[in-house]
């Protein structure tokens, strides 16, 4: 069974002018990713836009990432569905194409119970041989996984990884202490913070951008523990941290790609491009990290 640990981009969906999917700009996308660092990648996550995808190029774009991957860094696919059988399904369709693993956020509109979300999961886990990595975000997906309840998910087998985005780093030490060895915990926030607690990992969007310096953040923190050198850098990169969130995070992506000679284009509707005067401020966080290419 694959082992996760590290800095795993939530990897954006490059579309072309007509907002069709861009299969060479994505395959282009994933060799700058491995050959600027990162240590995994995520399609297919909020951030892959994978809600305004059909069924056809959610497989097209999971098909994509793996082949171009090809065993470089390990896959994990968004698989997440309302309808437990169709997760299923494009759960074992993301093995069948050689993914390493799969992320499945909670059904998002249905507000399921605990005891329906563990029949979700053990479902899911007992179609696969591949991990399955559980994603906590109940800022959007209306459900909190609590650290009790993730504690008896970790029962089900291939159900060993947890993407944790309540926001609270307490959160990733409760599920620490009450999982044991059977969760690990990739911090969807705070990444610094929950490595210091016990994180092996991060589930990162800016990395989409600087997936080097992500890297970086996760090797000298947990790696080689050091606590004040990572702070360091988890310094420089709160502004754009800060620059990324909110509702307008997959705009402000894109965006910040462009900025950097790396265009995915822009969202689907009805998702915008960023604001002119967001892309302002994005351009100067850009400026003063260095990440913009020398004119």
């Amino acid at each position: 069974m694959s082992t996760f640990r590290g800095s795993y981009t939530v990897m954006v969906t490059p579309f072309d002018e007509a907002l069709h999917v861009d299969e060479a700009r994505l395959r282009t996308f994933v060799d700058w990713q491995i050959d600027n660092g990162v240590q995994g990648l995520i399609p297919l996550g909020s951030t892959g836009e994978f809600l305004s995808l059909t069924r056809d190029e959610r497989r097209q774009v999971a098909s994509a990432v793996v082949d171009q991957a090809h065993g470089r860094v390990p896959v994990i696919v968004g698989t997440a569905a309302e309808w437990t059988d169709e997760a299923v399904s494009l759960s074992r369709e993301a093995e069948e194409l050689g993914a390493d693993g799969v992320m499945v956020v909670p059904p998002y509109y249905s507000s399921p119970t605990e005891d329906e979300l563990f029949v979700h999961y053990r479902k899911i886990g007992e179609a696969l041989s591949i991990p399955v990595m559980v994603y906590n975000n109940p800022n959007t997906a209306n459900v909190d996984l609590r650290a009790a309840f993730v504690a008896r998910l970790s029962e089900i087998d291939n159900v060993s990884y947890i993407k944790e985005s309540s926001g609270s780093v307490s959160r990733t030490m409760d599920i620490i202490r009450l999982c044991g060895d059977r969760m690990t915990v990739f911090a969807g926030y705070d990444a610094w913070e929950s490595y210091r607690v016990g994180a092996q990992g991060y589930v990162s969007v800016f990395s989409n951008i600087a997936p080097g310096l992500s890297t970086e953040l996760f090797n000298v923190t947990v790696d080689q523990d050091n606590g004040e050198a990572g702070r360091q850098i988890y310094h420089r990169i709160l502004p754009l941290l800060q620059a990324l969130s909110g509702d307008l995070y997959v705009s402000a992506t894109k965006a910040a790609l462009s900025m950097i000679g790396q265009p995915v284009g822009v969202p689907r509707p009805p998702r915008l491009p960023l604001p002119a005067e967001k892309m302002v401020s994005l351009k100067q966080v850009l400026d003063e990290m260095g990440l913009l290419p020398e004119a």
